[in-house]
């Protein structure tokens, strides 16, 4: 793979934060049984206390998986953001 193959479009960019934004609000947090709680299963919380979804079950997962998948819904909008912040510095200096 070329560092050439790596590159993100303005499309692509706007693409990743379409998915992110078209899942259910957040924030998404990851419940492992043992680590953050004592009973039931692993699970995503997802939303807050004010503005609660149905929970997320994942089969299959590892938890460094199912805390991947929770944080990457506040992760990607945020290295989204990083990438076009950076962006338009290194264009005003062109």
């Amino acid at each position: 793979m070329t560092n050439e193959s790596l590159d993100l479009s303005e499309d692509e960019l706007e693409l990743i934060l379409s998915r992110c934004f078209a899942t259910r609000p957040g924030p998404w947090k990851s419940f492992v049984e043992g680590r953050d709680h004592y009973a039931g299963s692993d699970f995503i919380k997802v939303g807050d206390n004010n503005n609660r979804s149905d929970d997320i079950e994942l089969t299959g997962a590892t938890t460094e998986d199912q805390d991947f998948i929770a944080n990457a819904k506040q992760d990607v909008p945020r290295l989204v953001s990083e990438i076009l912040r950076l962006r338009s510095i290194l264009a005003a200096k062109d």
